[in-house]
């Protein structure tokens, strides 16, 4: 198993029951107020997910800490009333795999579902840990993304964090979703494309300059027309020690051998065999599992400009999903938005 393996492997299960747990899991995020509904998302959730990488010591390089936005993402989609098998990564394993591979499993007699879900992660490609969609120069692991075989990709949203080294990084990070963007966009342009990144608060006490430029760069990046449709900032604070630095720049472009072998299989694995433990083979219920004690994390709501609000986030990225799809997609997400919830004081 390896340490990137294997730190996920121990991360899923908490994200999981987090997610499980959530308060407002089956609330609709969308409020009524103004000529138009707003989208309230489940910030607590967040900063519990956030908390794991600092509860297991995870380095940037094991992928936790960025994976914690991603869980955050794809449990926000779900939450507007996406198609929880469409929407990747998934809340359960496998993560990548296509929901009409998840139909024909479901089609078959009870006996036979779990033995076929448990082959999904050796079956060569079908499933798998990440999703890699080709652009149109190369090949990107995409982060959080809802596709399926008749529509092709609908959404789809990369992520970045950095708890450190922001000098050093950030220009690197942001000259990578420049082109990620463009890649992406090219090949298509129908997609609701978005970028969220994630930044300590310390960023803006140890170096103000670099966070102030950052943040600029962001909103100019969401105004490209052939670029992301929006991008959005959050900001922890916390009071730990910032996951170990990644002196190396993250993977931007596969290589080609990637189609026919993707390494993040080993951590499905990973994953399939920690859950191999339980009785039976099935996974211990959310509730049963103990998570540690979460180290306090809050999110500095007044450093993040409106145009880069994870509010504003979810709608533009919903409103183009739904505006470039028909009434016929993605109904329950249309009624959701269609009938707010009313809160105290509307």
């Amino acid at each position: 198993m390896t340490q990137k393996g294997s730190a996920k492997a121990q991360a899923w299960p908490l994200f999981d029951a987090l997610v499980a747990d959530a308060v407002l899991r089956d609330v609709n995020p969308w409020v009524a107020g103004g000529p138009a509904p707003s989208y309230a998302p489940d910030f607590d959730t967040l900063t519990k997910l956030l908390a794991v990488p600092l509860a297991l010591d995870a380095a940037s390089q094991s992928g936790v800490p960025a994976l914690a936005i991603d869980v955050w993402v794809a449990y926000e989609l779900r939450r507007a009333g996406l198609d929880p098998d469409a929407v990747w990564p998934r809340a359960q394993s496998p993560r990548v795999v296509d929901r009409d591979v998840l139909k024909f499993i479901r089609s078959m007699p009870v006996k036979d579902q779990q033995p076929l879900l448990d082959r999904l992660p050796k079956s060569g490609g079908v499933a798998s840990a990440s999703a890699n969609i080709l652009g149109k120069n190369y090949l990107k692991q995409v982060d959080v993304l809802m596709t399926s075989w008749q529509t092709g990709p609908e959404l789809l949203i990369s992520t970045k964090r950095m708890d450190s080294s922001f000098g050093k990084n950030a220009a690197n990070r942001v000259e990578e979703s420049y082109g990620d963007a463009k890649n992406l966009a090219l090949r298509h342009p129908l997609a609701a494309l978005g970028f969220m990144f994630g930044i300590r608060s310390t960023a803006y006490t140890s170096e103000r300059a670099q966070f102030d430029w950052l943040t600029d760069l962001l909103v100019k990046l969401g105004r490209e027309e052939d670029a992301y449709d929006a991008c959005s900032l959050l900001v922890p604070e916390y009071d730990a020690a910032a996951p170990a630095d990644d002196p190396g720049p993250d993977d931007v472009i596969l290589d080609p051998d990637d189609v026919e072998l993707d390494a993040d299989d080993v951590e499905a694995n990973d994953e399939a065999a920690l859950f191999d433990l339980a009785e039976f083979g099935t996974e211990p219920e959310p509730a049963a599992r103990k998570l540690p004690t979460l180290p306090r994390v809050t999110l500095r709501h007044d450093l993040v400009p409106d145009e880069l609000s994870p509010a504003r986030f979810f709608e533009v990225m919903l409103r183009v999903l739904l505006d470039n799809s028909t009434v016929a997609h993605h109904k329950r997400a249309r009624e959701l938005r269609s009938n707010p919830r009313l809160v105290s004081g509307s």
